[in-house]
């Protein structure tokens, strides 16, 4: 049985990985494994005012987040999905875009974006998609983007919880300061601790080392 999306109308951000883990499928929540600190990084960055476990995933709406994922199956590893499993999973993730309207949407692993942008379109200058965490100069049906290191102990490039701490932290940032003048801002408070936000200034992005693992995003 695929893993239950976590959705909510007009999220605050919509965190997207590519694929499950064959231990989250298991035990039917997201980021499941032991060695992926992902619900840790969400408190110790304050994006949620509690630390969850991964049975309390579905609390992630309580705070105004969202989290699915490109492709439904469940995979030991990112690199036996196939290249029409993603499409189809491209198309269904601009779906869901559309319909819940986020503010920003935040790809959980470096890969997933820019698989998710070369498929999609170049960017206006023809160019790929630039590659690396940190805000993205792209934007899907309205919502701005950020890229968040994958958070699996098996990622090379951020091999520390500090590594990848910093990308969640620019992230509660991210949100934190609206563009002025942005209408989708007005009346929305930070997101500090789990309060709402609205989109934010780009805090720059980083290239990563290539590293010879590819993890799924919930390994």
């Amino acid at each position: 049985m695929p893993l239950r999306d976590i959705l909510t109308p007009r999220p605050r951000v919509l965190f997207v990985g590519i694929n499950p883990s064959l231990r989250s499928a298991a035990v039917g929540h997201h980021f499941a494994s032991p060695g992926n600190p992902f619900w840790r990084l969400l408190h110790a960055a304050r994006l949620v005012p509690v630390e969850l476990t991964y049975q309390e995933d579905r609390r992630l709406a309580e705070f105004g987040l969202a989290l699915t994922n490109l492709c439904p199956r469940a995979t030991r590893a990112a690199a036996e999905l196939g290249r029409g499993e993603i499409e189809r999973g491209r198309h269904r993730l601009a779906v869901k875009i559309r319909r819940l309207k986020p503010e920003v949407v935040a790809f959980v692993g470096i890969t997933i974006y820019r698989d998710f942008f070369r498929a999609a379109a170049p960017g206006r200058d023809g160019a790929a998609p630039r590659g690396g965490a940190g805000a993205a100069r792209e934007t899907i049906e309205g919502a701005r983007v950020f890229v968040l290191p994958n958070p699996s102990g098996l990622n090379a490039s951020f091999p520390g919880f500090k590594d990848k701490l910093v990308w969640f932290e620019r992230l509660r940032r991210f949100i934190d300061a609206a563009p002025a003048g942005d209408p989708r801002a007005a009346g929305h408070r930070p997101l500090r601790a789990g309060a709402g936000a609205g989109e934010a200034k780009s805090p720059g992005s980083a290239r990563p080392r290539r590293s010879k693992n590819c993890a799924n995003a919930e390994l």
